[in-house]
């Protein structure tokens, strides 16, 4: 029980506690699924974050795809952006980012991506999973067995194409603390300052495999907790805290604010919106309603889909790149058209400060101009069988509000919402609450008491 407790296999991927669940045969079989899955001989990029144990999945994984006859490029220790940034450059049909992201270091993960440096789509991961369910994987020939590379330019090439992107140099005006979290941001920003000229300053910064200076998660709590107090003390003008992978982003203002992670979309969706040419957000049922005061705000419209970046793949397809001005989570995840979607937290952070130099304000002065609206969330560890029970109760309890179940359970009344959902990538059930104005607590913890009670 313990070991399916620290272990997902879904479409999401492979994700799990190592030694405890997540076995160095799970990488092996995922890996040869991967490369039965991708068209055979093409070139697939490979990096990892610095937990200890990614060194063990590494060998796992390119054994695996190797024995498949891909060639491997293996980019080290990177963030999943470069890898996604990697993918096209090189014109590799695929790649796998080794790593958990936002989980404790016991934890850890496979991410895949297709030709385009883009998550898989439902029904990608969906064939991807059902190919390691039947273990028909196909194997070359010794003849044909792949050969490794190395790509040691990777992160200077990424922060090429940032700089088509951003004034980097102009952005130095700015004084930006920032937290690594002992993870890939350091070393990429770091290059950046020695590169550009870029004032950021940063904490818990050597990489780190066990002991993480603090969870890496980009939340509200966490900022508060270990980047909005040195805020004033170092005069910074903003300041950045990031997951291991850099793919999520999470920040504190100039007065030490720190501010919740679902700002991050609302940000990049205002400034996005404003200047055209796309209308449209996609983002999933668990993200903030301010959205829609802001797309009103600019004539846009917001798309809801599932949580999962698989669904929000899905809808992109949907659409023509200039229609869409972001996508993204209320994670602090965000994807942008000009890098074809990829979920990018140091793109995001340089977007922010772009923002605050086009608009010449203040990062609190901008968000004073929001209207308040107050979040929310829990997560309760629960693996029952009786989540549809659960969710029929929940309905039940609340008759009078409108009802969405594309995604778990989702009830609004005017001006507050809340949703209850099972994780797709930890044994958990979370519950989002969200009020205009002032914390939903009553209703927040009259949820949280019905979801606990399903776990005696």
């Amino acid at each position: 029980m313990a070991q399916e407790r620290s272990l997902r296999i879904s479409q999401v991927g492979l994700r799990g506690i190592v030694g405890n669940g997540l076995t160095a045969a799970h990488v092996l079989d995922f890996a040869s699924a991967f490369s039965t899955f991708l068209e055979p001989g093409g070139k697939i990029v490979v990096g990892r974050d610095p937990r200890t144990s990614s060194i063990m999945m590494r060998e796992g994984v390119i054994a695996g795809l190797l024995a498949g006859g891909h060639d491997v490029i293996d980019l080290g220790i990177v963030s999943t952006p470069i890898i996604q940034h990697s993918i096209r450059r090189l014109d590799a049909c695929g790649g796998i980012s080794i790593g958990a992201s936002h989980n404790a270091a016991e934890w850890n993960a496979l991410k895949f991506f297709g030709p385009r440096g883009t998550y898989l789509s439902t029904s990608e991961a969906g064939e991807l999973l059902d190919i390691y369910h039947l273990k028909k994987f196909k194997m070359a020939e010794w003849r044909e067995i792949g050969k490794l590379h190395s790509d040691p330019d990777a992160t200077e090439r990424y922060l090429d194409e940032l700089a088509q992107v951003f004034d980097i140099p102009k952005l130095a005006r700015y004084s930006v603390l920032v937290d690594c979290t002992n993870g890939t941001s350091a070393p990429i920003l770091s290059r950046m300052n020695e590169r550009f000229g870029t004032r950021f300053i940063l904490i818990n910064e050597p990489l780190e495999g066990r002991d993480f200076a603090h969870e890496p998660s980009t939340t509200r709590k966490m900022v508060a907790l270990q980047l909005a107090p040195l805020m004033q003390h170092v005069g910074a003008d903003a300041g950045f805290l990031f997951d291991i992978d850099s793919d999520r982003v999470a920040f504190a203002t100039e007065r030490g604010q720190a501010i919740s992670e679902e700002m991050v979309l609302v940000l990049l969706a205002d400034d996005f919106l404003e200047r055209g040419p796309g209308k449209l957000v996609i983002t999933n049922v668990s993200t903030t309603a301010l959205l829609e005061e802001i797309a009103a705000r600019h004539g846009g419209q917001i798309v809801r889909v599932p949580v999962g970046r698989q669904s929000a793949i899905d809808a992109l397809a949907s659409y023509r790149p200039e229609q869409v001005a972001v996508a993204g989570e209320g994670t602090g995840a965000v994807m942008m058209p000009q890098f074809r979607f990829v979920y990018d937290g140091i793109a995001s952070m340089l977007a922010i400060l772009s923002m605050m130099d086009r608009r010449e304000q203040s990062l609190a002065a901008i968000l004073d101009g929001y209207t308040t609206y107050s979040i929310l969330k829990g997560k309760i560890p629960l693996e029952t069988h009786r989540i549809p029970e659960m969710l029929l109760e929940i309905e039940e309890r609340f008759p009078d509000g409108v009802r969405n179940t594309v995604d778990g359970l989702r009830i609004d009344w005017p001006g507050r919402w809340v949703h209850v959902r099972v994780s797709q990538t930890e044994p958990l059930v979370r519950v989002i609450c969200e009020q205009r104005g002032g914390p939903p607590r009553a209703l927040f913890d009259q949820v949280m008491d019905l979801v606990r009670s399903y776990g005696v």
